[in-house]
């Protein structure tokens, strides 16, 4: 054998290269070849955890601070960037002002990152087993899930669900899953779990009950004054009792065609509580259900939370997301806004968890997200581009041929599963596009209203507005936000842009896939708000942007941790790591005053004032029918602009009688007998004098709502004596 080259052989043949002795690394065997593609995929996970490792050291090998205004220079950002958003709060703003203050926050916090006096949680450790059956599938379970599949497409015709074609359709989910499911033992660890908590009962640690107790300050936000806030309903709450009325009556429909269309989660969620809590067609059971889906969010947020740093950034993120106002307004108002981010939740989740670290279940679980979200709110219709784009983002930092290939297969699984839980509404739409697509096209394109300029500089025009309404402008739609001030509350917001500026500095550094995925997520999931090109008014708009929700409030947790971390490093006794969760619980205290402002005051209150006062039409009604007359005998003379007599039904206690009587059909009512109601607005000069010429001895009486304008004419005939 000859004598192989030394290792100095190689380094002096290298730095000798003017000569022309070459050297070369001999090729390993082919079974050497294959150790070493799996020795280097177990050090790239090791790289990956020594450097997790080395973060949490930095502070701890920087040099000590002698005095005091240098342990506290992590302050000084946050109270820069505080100064900024205060200045630019309605209703005294300053522009210029504001952007001074954010852009030193912005200088400071970068130079404290460059000096390591500011860093946010490192990404957890990766797992160090890779699965060697991530290719792997059932070919028969394959083959007859796609027979299947067929067969569910073909009886999902009619735009009904029957026991058999939800049957079929199950069943072609179940076997695409049972192709591609990886046994985890999960029977296994629920026997041990069981066992566990048969031998030792429930024990809660400190943390499981600090988790509990912020899930509990959570609960308040969102069920606290259900009942009042907001206060009335609006046209669309009409439809969609009637939707919901449909379904209890056994018209199980997948896609609700009235009102433009409408995916049907909403429908079958408050039929279900209507059932549940017998709360009965009504906005109360509307409420109901759309609080929930937001409450199941915040789980998922916190597990994300987990997934990106650790338990304290999902802790905070999840805590900062249940108190502010904007995901709180979206579910309290009761449509289907909340049912965006209640999917885009654990559709990032189990994404993020699968790209880390190679799961291929969670990807099974990522479809399944993807797939049902499609069915709640029109707006999740781009959040497929931003599961595209993660894919693209994780591809391109991947050196490795098989994480890459594992990619291509992880999206292949995210994208058929998501079509067989997507495929009623598939159906749906193969003969109906044009009804699926209405409500989208008319926002998109000029189906309903010419653009009011160029496409392109529309779309950037929008996106930037879409951009800045963290810190700046929410819209003007006072249904589900409080018009002309921002999106987030003071504390959120400045914690968003720091947390945004420390995700770009540690991706300029780091170079890691996760930190620009996690930047780019966000004006994606703004998306559905920027496409209005044709109605540019409508942007932004809190409810098609809420999707965004997940991210940002993400990213202001990793940003708050961040803080809370450099503080305490700062401060070696305990008495300086109190004060730094001093800060955060100020912090914290500061963003729920504020917010429980904007819900319960600002938005209860512009609501109130400018929705139509349809229950205060509906108590009147009510006793009326309790006291001297009859539910029959009561009419609400319609007027333009003016209340929805659908939904003063609802509050008179029959929300499927439309208490609406033309003017001109008054005089059918002297066929009637007994006392009559009958209630107006006072500009409708015509229906008083209508009134008078019928029913002369008719009583007269104007109802004083809280708010101007919101009045209405009660005109009473109480005896046949007052008929001419």
């Amino acid at each position: 054998m000859m004598d192989e080259p030394s290792v100095l052989d190689y380094v002096i043949a290298k730095l000798t290269f003017w000569q022309k002795t070459s050297i070369e690394i001999p090729e390993l065997p082919a079974e050497n070849a294959a150790a070493s593609a799996v020795a280097g995929e177990v050090a790239s996970i090791e790289v990956d955890a020594i450097d997790a490792q080395n973060e949490r050291l930095t502070f701890s090998k920087s040099e000590d601070n002698p005095y005091l205004w240098e342990k506290l220079l992590a302050l000084v950002p946050v109270i820069l960037a505080l100064a900024g958003q205060f200045a630019l709060e309605p209703p005294r703003r300053s522009i210029k002002i504001g952007v001074v203050f954010y852009a030193l926050a912005v200088i400071s916090l970068v130079w404290l990152i460059i000096r390591k006096k500011w860093q946010i949680a490192p990404y957890p450790t990766l797992e160090r087993e890779s699965e060697s059956d991530f290719f792997s599938y059932q070919m028969g379970w394959l083959v007859f899930g796609g027979a299947l599949f067929i067969l569910a497409f073909i009886f999902l015709g009619g735009n009904r669900f029957t026991i058999l074609n939800l049957f079929l359709w199950g069943m072609t989910l179940f076997a695409f899953l049972k192709a591609f499911w990886i046994d985890e033992g999960w029977l296994k660890k629920l026997s041990l779990g069981w066992s566990k908590f048969w031998r030792h009962g429930v024990r809660f640690s400190p943390w499981a009950l600090l988790v509990i107790a912020t899930f509990g300050v959570i609960v308040f936000f969102r069920f606290y004054q259900l009942g009042e806030v907001p206060p009335e309903m609006f046209s669309d709450h009409a439809e969609k009792l009637l939707d919901v009325a449909d379904v209890l009556n056994g018209q199980y429909s997948i896609f609700f065609p009235r009102n433009t269309g409408r995916e049907a989660i909403q429908m079958y969620l408050t039929a279900a509580v209507v059932k549940i809590f017998g709360t009965g067609l009504s906005f109360m059971s509307l409420k109901i259900g759309t609080v929930l889906a937001g409450l199941v969010i915040l789980p998922y947020i916190y597990l994300l939370g987990k997934e990106i740093g650790n338990r304290w950034v999902g802790l905070l993120a999840m805590l900062l997301t249940g108190m502010a106002y904007w995901p709180n307004v979206l579910s309290r108002v009761a449509l289907r806004f909340s049912l965006y981010p209640l999917f885009v939740a654990p559709l990032l989740y189990y994404l993020i968890r699968g790209l880390r670290h190679r799961r291929r279940n969670d990807f099974l679980y990522a479809g399944i997200a993807l797939g049902l979200g499609l069915h709640g709110y029109s707006s999740f219709r781009v959040v497929p581009l931003t599961v595209i784009v993660a894919f693209v983002v994780y591809f391109f930092h991947q050196r490795s041929t098989k994480k890459r290939k594992e990619a291509l297969l992880a999206l292949g699984l995210v994208v058929l599963v998501s079509l067989v839980v997507f495929l009623p509404l598939l159906r749906y739409t193969a003969t109906n596009y044009d009804s699926f697509m209405y409500r989208a096209m008319t926002r998109m394109s000029d189906a309903e209203h010419a653009l009011p300029g160029n496409a392109i500089v529309i779309f950037f025009q929008n996106l930037w507005k879409a951009i800045i309404m963290f810190q700046w402008e929410n819209g003007n739609t006072w249904v589900h936000s409080v018009p002309g001030r921002p999106a987030l509350g003071i504390v959120s917001a400045v914690l968003f842009s720091l947390g945004v500026v420390t995700l770009i500095v540690r991706y300029v550094r780091k170079r890691y896939w996760l930190d620009l995925f996690l930047l780019l997520s966000v004006p994606l999931l703004l998306l559905a708000s920027v496409l209005a090109l044709a109605f540019p008014i409508e942007n932004p708009c809190l409810n098609r942007t809420g999707g965004a929700i997940i991210p940002v409030f993400l990213i202001a947790g990793t940003a708050l941790e961040g803080l809370a971390r450099s503080l305490k490093f700062q401060f070696s006794s305990r008495w300086g790591k109190g004060f730094a969760w001093s800060v955060v619980g100020v912090l914290l205290a500061l963003s729920a005053i504020q917010n429980y402002d904007l819900v319960f005051h600002d938005y209860h209150d512009q609501f109130e004032s400018s929705a139509w006062n349809t229950s205060e039409l509906g108590a009147v009604i009510r006793q009326f029918d309790d006291t001297i007359g009859e539910d029959d005998h009561v009419w609400v003379v319609p007027y333009p602009y003016w209340v929805d007599t659908r939904l003063v039904g609802v509050w008179a206690g029959y929300p499927l009688k439309d208490y609406a009587l033309w003017r001109d059909d008054i005089p059918y009512t002297k066929n009637l007998t007994g006392p009559k109601l009958f209630l107006y607005k006072p500009e409708d000069a015509e229906t008083e004098e209508t009134l008078r010429q019928l029913y002369p001895g008719g009583v007269e009486k104007l109802y004083e709502a809280e708010y101007v304008g919101q009045n209405f004419v009660m005109y009473f005939v109480l005896s046949p004596g007052d008929v001419d």
